[in-house]
């Protein structure tokens, strides 16, 4: 018997501050490529690199937050979940590739520094600061998980466009133009980083990992611990996309298996399976002597 609990109560509205942020997270990137040319800065060219995969991942959003209403069909029986796992492992490895080219691009600057227009920095690092900010408010009105990471991902950013913003202040009062390959650098580590934690997260989602949110130690005791279970086995317990996790056990009772017993048991162990953030149960029960036929390795 399968208990499934399909929270689907996102806010449609989240569709739209997504579409709100994206459109101006990428026109600003575009903004950001020219003026990162004029300006002969490196450090805007890097993080208008940076912006155009958080445009991308905005994009991906947009699109599977309206992909994620269909729920499930007779293609997907999960429903439309986990196609966000391919939009992660892409928008990763774009930014990987982004944060290479910056580094081989920074280099050379920074042993052969050249003058930028810190007048330009400036502008565009108060832009940056304005339209981003202006980015993670609307999306804060969101309520899905969805909206709240690509909010908590633009707030970076902002963090980001302060950086440059001290480093081209720094830059006009001293002269120091290898701070901007430096700034740069920094930048490219900082994606770089940002990137392998999101692909190693979505590739152990992938592989059916064990959510790290999730106490499997508790898991085993609370199922144990309903009335009428004498113990547990072939238990396997994964994450749909990050968000939803699913658990296939085998309970053993203590008694033969009644209609009435199966029922309680079931309805018991998924209410107290819910408690442990676990939303979709399927649970299989044996009697004290009936041999298991059908466990997998």
């Amino acid at each position: 018997m399968t208990h499934d609990h399909d929270h689907r109560g996102h806010d449609h509205g989240d569709t739209g501050h997504i579409g709100v942020a994206f459109l101006l997270n990428f026109s600003f990137a575009l903004i950001e490529v020219a003026g990162g040319l004029l300006t002969n800065s490196i450090a805007i060219l890097s993080d208008a690199l940076h912006d155009l995969g958080d445009s991308l991942a905005l994009a991906l959003a947009w699109y599977l937050q309206k992909v994620s209403d269909r729920g499930r069909d007779r293609r997907y029986t999960y429903g439309y979940k986990r196609f966000s796992l391919l939009g992660a492992l892409a928008g990763s490895g774009i930014l990987i590739v982004g944060s290479v080219v910056i580094v081989f691009a920074a280099i050379p600057r920074l042993i052969e520094p050249q003058p930028t227009v810190t007048w330009g920095m400036l502008l565009l690092a108060v832009l940056g600061i304005v339209v981003n900010g202006a980015a993670v408010l609307r999306l804060k009105k969101g309520t899905s998980q969805n909206a709240k990471v690509v909010a908590l991902h633009l707030l970076e950013d902002v963090l980001g466009w302060g950086a440059v913003l001290v480093g081209a202040v720094v830059i006009h009062f001293t002269g120091w133009y290898w701070i901007d390959p430096l700034l740069s650098l920094g930048i490219a580590a900082f994606i770089l980083i940002t990137a392998l934690g999101a692909l190693r997260s979505s590739a152990k989602i992938l592989l059916q990992g064990i959510p790290e949110e999730v106490d499997l130690a508790a898991i085993e005791a609370r199922l144990t611990a309903v009335a009428g279970v004498a113990s547990s086995h072939d238990l396997h317990l994964w994450s749909l996309d990050g968000e939803r996790t699913i658990l296939t056990v085998h309970l053993v009772l203590d008694a033969p298996v009644t209609p009435e017993t199966a029922c309680r048991v079931k309805r018991e162990t998924a209410v107290a399976m819910e408690e442990l953030g676990v939303g979709h149960c399927t649970i299989e029960l044996e009697g004290p002597d009936e041999p298991c036929a059908r466990c997998c390795s």
